[in-house]
């Protein structure tokens, strides 16, 4: 079953009903914090991770939890913490990431080269610190909303799963992960919890806006990643859209909500990328 309208919750002791809840991770800067911040604006309550998320421009309405997705422990420890201070987990979005780091090494942009000549650091960035940490989150709210009977697991990922933009590492990661949509989708419809992967577009993030090179006509926002997070979460015919690849600006126009400046950004297509 979809995730409960809170207006359908009981209250008890005359206390408010419970709000819906999100974890997200990676939630430090970029698509994770445009994320915690939009799911936070539709009333939720969220809990945003990262190693340097105190640091985060996020509302002192967000709960922020210090936490490296590499090391097991602190995770187990957040989500031990989520279910025992709110009781229930609804949303959990997957965004920790590595290996945009350290583009330049030793003068040389290492990023376009041919996978024999990669870093090696640059496989356990992406494979270990993005799509082992969604592993182990997603296993950890299984935990939580099979119970439930009810969630919404978001993996966000990329159109490089498809199609080999600049960097096989990259590649072979983002395929992992919706693997890992497709695949968990498919073990978790029978107890009403979906999952899919969410491709953004542009986003206008720290680094693009730093970057100062892209065309932003068509950009978005972090916000708007957020907002279609919310509106999946609310579909009552979420489970129909389990297990498959999602494209942000789509669902602005299935849903009708727009960016944080009125705008409904053009998809992007296979081509387009």
């Amino acid at each position: 079953m979809p995730p409960i309208p809170d207006s359908h919750l009981p209250a008890f002791g005359g206390l408010p009903p419970i709000p819906h809840v999100a974890i997200v991770t990676g939630a430090s800067r970029g698509v994770g914090r445009g994320v915690a911040a939009a799911l936070h604006d539709a009333g939720m309550r969220v809990y945003a991770t990262g190693r340097t998320v105190a640091d985060a421009a996020l509302s002192d309405g967000v709960i922020r939890v210090a936490c490296d997705h590499t090391d097991d422990d602190p995770v187990a420890s957040l989500f031990a913490r989520v279910e025992r201070e709110s009781g229930r987990l609804d949303v959990l979005v997957n965004n920790a990431w590595g290996g945009y780091e350290r583009m330049v090494e030793h003068g040389r942009f290492t990023w376009g080269l041919p996978f024999w000549e990669q870093p090696l650091w640059r496989w356990d960035a992406m494979i270990t610190a993005g799509v082992r940490a969604a592993f182990v989150a997603s296993q950890l709210a299984a935990r939580i909303m099979v119970p439930a009977r009810r969630g919404l697991i978001v993996n966000i990922s990329h159109w490089a799963a498809q199609k080999r933009i600049g960097n096989t590492v990259y590649g072979i990661a983002k395929a992992a992960t919706d693997k890992l949509t497709n695949d968990t989708a498919t073990e978790l419809r029978p107890h009403g919890v979906g999952v899919v992967s969410l491709y953004p577009g542009l986003v206008r993030t720290e680094a693009v806006l730093g970057a100062g090179v892209f065309d932003l006509s068509n950009s978005e926002s972090p916000e708007f990643i957020g907002r279609a997070v919310h509106a999946l979460s609310t579909d009552p015919d979420l489970l129909a859209l389990s297990g498959k690849t999602l494209v942000a600006a789509d669902l602005s126009q299935r849903y009708g909500f727009t960016d944080v400046d009125g705008k409904m950004p053009r998809a992007l297509t296979l081509d387009d990328v």
